[in-house]
């Protein structure tokens, strides 16, 4: 799950070049975005947003997995059959997240569309599936059975009723694409927030940092530090939201494709860095990985850096990050 950063715009005052800033929450891929643009004036402001908004739904209608047209929904539709012609965009976005595969032994696969949903966290739970309901729900998940034709740009998953998804890439990707697309227009500043996955540029209209509160998930609708954003990128992955407890033990929403069985151990993930595709990818890795296999696979990316929350409510973080100066 990406749970929506709180962004704190300090307002305090604008600068010479009078700059204004313009915000609009729409839908967008199933959830809410949050469009921030700062500019000479209210109409190219709300021009830029339009932009914005058009790149992003450009983006959904290719890797869409629940719109029968996409390219993604066209690879799994052909699971078993044949490989699929795909826009070059489509083809490396699958291919960076096969990277992460392997980096990461499978703790991050999108091929986990295919996974059967046996864990529900609707409250209807009173017990765990079996072992077999949960070795059997995975049988169609596996990044190795994905094949890349980079000559022919096509996608081949070759077991039958394999799917793949970015619901863990998707978002951060296209807030990713809309920055890269402002600033090619000229727009110096802004932020698009796609439910949680964050990309930024510029500052304030005041000549300060953009600031983001940090949410605390042992206390719902709290923050428990506020940060400056420097890195460009801010996403978090948490699971405080959706949980089971079984025998006092918490199982995650969030599940690790390898095993079908739910994350453990971490509560909330934040990770800062350049990209929010990949900070998107690292937080929902580390989530799954777990506190001592998270710390480790991280140190892997030495441009991004993390918050990590335990379920016990440890805070762990970043030393580049100096976290403890911003909590509240």
């Amino acid at each position: 799950m990406k749970c929506a950063l709180l962004i704190l715009m300090l307002l305090l005052g604008f600068n010479a070049n009078a700059q204004v800033l313009k915000k609009r929450t729409v839908k967008l891929m199933g959830s809410r975005w949050d469009i921030t643009i700062v500019a000479k004036d209210t109409a190219e402001a709300e021009h830029n947003i339009d932009v914005v908004i058009a790149e992003v739904s450009r983006i959904e209608n290719l890797i869409s997995d629940w719109k029968p047209e996409s390219q993604v929904s066209q690879v799994s539709s052909n699971s078993g059959i044949r490989p699929v012609k795909v826009d070059r965009e489509v083809f490396e976005l699958t291919e960076r997240a096969l990277e992460l595969s392997e980096i990461s032994d499978g703790a991050f696969d999108i091929s986990f569309a295919a996974m059967d949903r046996i864990w529900k966290f609707d409250g209807s739970m009173t017990e765990m599936p079996s072992a077999d309901r949960i070795k059997k729900s995975v049988e169609k998940v596996g990044y190795k059975n994905i094949v890349l034709d980079r000559a022919n740009s096509t996608i081949f998953l070759k077991l039958a009723g394999m799917k793949i998804g970015f619901g863990a890439l998707g978002e951060g990707y296209a807030a990713d694409k809309c920055r890269e697309l402002m600033l090619s227009r000229g727009i110096k500043a802004g932020i698009v927030n796609g439910s949680g996955d964050m990309s930024t540029w510029g500052k304030q209209p005041n000549g300060k940092d953009w600031s983001i509160g940090i949410t605390n998930p042992m206390k719902e609708d709290t923050i428990i530090a506020v940060m400056p954003l420097k890195k460009g990128a801010v996403v978090t992955s948490g699971s405080y939201e959706k949980y089971v407890v079984f025998d006092g033990k918490r199982y995650s929403h969030i599940i690790n494709p390898a095993t079908g069985y739910p994350a453990t151990g971490l509560c909330s993930v934040t990770i800062f860095g350049p990209s929010a595709e990949k900070a998107n990818g690292l937080s929902t890795t580390m989530m799954v990985l777990g506190k001592d296999a998270g710390l480790h696979f991280i140190k892997k990316f030495p441009a991004y850096h993390y918050i990590m929350i335990t379920d016990d409510g440890k805070l762990i973080s970043s030393p580049e990050l100096n976290f403890k100066k911003y909590i509240l």
